[in-house]
């Protein structure tokens, strides 16, 4: 009877347990497989599409699974702490936004494999250090009103231009550039015929990437207007540059 008892004890014991600690529900949302850092200090002009650009990329992490952080603060420019994040954008910096000990570990950083994403004025940004002109691909060279133009798209295969149209037309402010590193692989061109300003010719790259130094740099110039990063278009163009410079290709 005793032993009986004690059973009958143990029994609801474990019954109470399992009720305090219900299984996990099957539809939550995973822990996210990779984390990306959104950098947006300027020195010199500041975008006011910079918080759109922001929420934008942060609504892609949520669909897509990965961590995104911001910040202004270039004190998070050392190898500690950048080592969480598999990519950095440089969303719309302008001049010059890290001291000499940041730039050296942001280039430890791409060198162990990791990745950059240069948003519009990330081209306006560091002229003064060669490596990061090498490493955006290019540097400013002036734009002239925002207008409707004409993308055409080189490379439909990569994740940034995978299923946009290979003639695009979209409204921004259209960059000209200068320095443009020869290893560039250019994924879009703009067609001059289809606005005025552009001082490039038959050949006006607009977006490209490139393996740099044992990491992955992508550079898109869009991103001027609010507009920019609430198009489904330049969101997809945006999350495929992103995802290729996390190495999720």
């Amino acid at each position: 009877m005793k032993m009986r008892r004690l059973s009958l004890v143990w029994l609801f014991a474990a019954y109470s347990l399992g009720a305090c600690n219900p299984p996990e529900d099957s539809t939550a949302q995973p822990e996210p497989a990779a984390a990306l850092l959104i950098f947006s200090k300027t020195s010199g002009f500041r975008h006011e599409s910079i918080p759109e650009g922001i929420r934008a990329m942060q609504a892609l992490g949520q669909e897509h699974n990965f961590r995104v952080d911001t910040t202004t603060n270039a004190g998070l420019f050392t190898t500690a702490g950048l080592q969480p994040y598999q990519a950095v954008v440089f969303l719309s910096t302008t001049q010059d936004v890290l001291n000499e000990a940041q730039q050296r570990a942001f280039e430890l950083y791409i060198r162990s494999g990791r990745g950059f994403v240069g948003v519009h004025a990330a081209t306006d940004t560091e002229y003064g250090w060669p490596w990061y002109g090498r490493l955006v691909g290019a540097y400013f060279n002036g734009h002239p009103a925002i207008q409707t133009a004409t993308i055409q798209l080189v490379n439909s295969t990569h994740p940034a231009t995978a299923g946009l149209p290979v003639r695009w037309t979209r409204t921004d402010e259209w960059y000209n550039f200068r320095d443009l590193s020869p290893n560039l692989t250019v994924l879009a061109t703009l067609d001059e015929s289809t606005y005025s300003g552009g001082t490039h010719g038959p050949n006006h790259p607009i977006a490209w990437y490139q393996e740099f130094e044992g990491g992955r740099a992508f550079y898109t110039a869009g991103g001027h207007t609010s507009e920019s990063f609430r198009e489904p278009l330049f969101r997809q163009h945006l999350l495929g540059g992103i995802r290729y410079a996390m190495g999720q290709q």
